[in-house]
């Protein structure tokens, strides 16, 4: 997929939540969804065939940023030592023109599944595709670890060398979640987190069968493309030529993403769980 399109794909994105309330963690809403597109050569972003999805989304951030009229990016990626050894990185520093107001943005991109099973506690049940991260885990590193470094006294020297206030930067997020929820409850609210967030459905390994699924057209996006839309796809594969690809991944543990062409006009996306 081309990087114009992946960068739609970011601009078609939603925060995960709304409420200031919510984890006590304020969101910084850039009005991602008002962002123009420009023509493919006309869209300056250099990136790398091999660079990651969280290193595309830093990307299309800043060139949002610096596209916008109303903020400007004062540094990036600033990288904080102590005794020569890393101990935290600030994503993005980033000045409001128009209120002169600089605030630290923490950038997070995650894609999420929701298992009922999982506890009582419904914020507790979102998890990543294989299990090896959640929700609440992340948000308790950014509250305990990469919040509070703006904070550490290494992080002060750092910033007042390159003539910054730490004590005048006000700290936010900006938390863009993709959500995928069971096939049973496809069509259900759900709680606290914003609803627009959520892109696709879930089923386990098993549940995936020809009978099932045999008569629909399939393609398995590389993790770059997760965020791209799936109606810009042209190559399109019938549910046996995918299988083995498909088995290969689950045997390894990881679940797959896949795309799904029902009809002409009917598109979703759909994770295939190992678990």
């Amino acid at each position: 997929m081309s990087i114009k399109k992946q960068y739609a794909g970011f601009l078609d994105s939603k925060l995960l939540w709304k409420s200031v309330s919510l984890f006590e963690l304020s969101q910084f809403d850039l009005q991602i969804s008002d962002g123009f597109i420009p023509n493919e050569k006309e869209l300056p972003i250099q990136i790398s065939e091999n660079e990651v999805l969280g290193k595309r989304i830093e990307h299309f951030f800043e060139y949002f940023v610096n596209s916008s009229e109303n903020y400007k990016i004062i540094l990036k990626n600033l990288q904080i030592f102590k005794d020569k050894i890393t101990i935290g990185e600030l994503d993005f520093l980033l000045e409001d023109l128009q209120r002169k107001q600089v605030f630290h943005i923490e950038l997070i991109y995650k894609f999420y599944l929701y298992d009922p099973k999982r506890s009582e506690v419904v914020l507790e049940r979102w998890i990543g595709p294989n299990r090896n991260d959640s929700l609440l885990e992340k948000v308790t590193k950014l509250k305990e670890k990469q919040l509070p470094l703006l904070y550490r006294s290494e992080t002060i020297t750092t910033l007042q060398k390159l003539d910054i206030r730490p004590n005048d930067i006000v700290q936010k997020v900006c938390f863009f979640g993709n959500l995928f929820v069971p096939l049973s409850h496809e069509n259900k609210k759900i709680s606290h987190l914003n609803n627009e967030c959520i892109v696709g459905y879930w089923i386990h390994a098993e549940e995936f069968t020809e009978e099932k699924y045999g008569s629909y057209r399939y393609y398995i996006p590389k993790k770059k493309d997760w965020i791209t839309d799936p109606t810009h796809n042209e190559t399109w594969h019938t549910f046996a030529s995918i299988s083995d690809d498909l088995n290969t991944e689950l045997t390894k543990k990881k679940s797959s993403l896949l795309w799904i062409k029902s009809n002409e006009d009917n598109f979703s996306k759909c994770f295939i769980v190992w678990w």
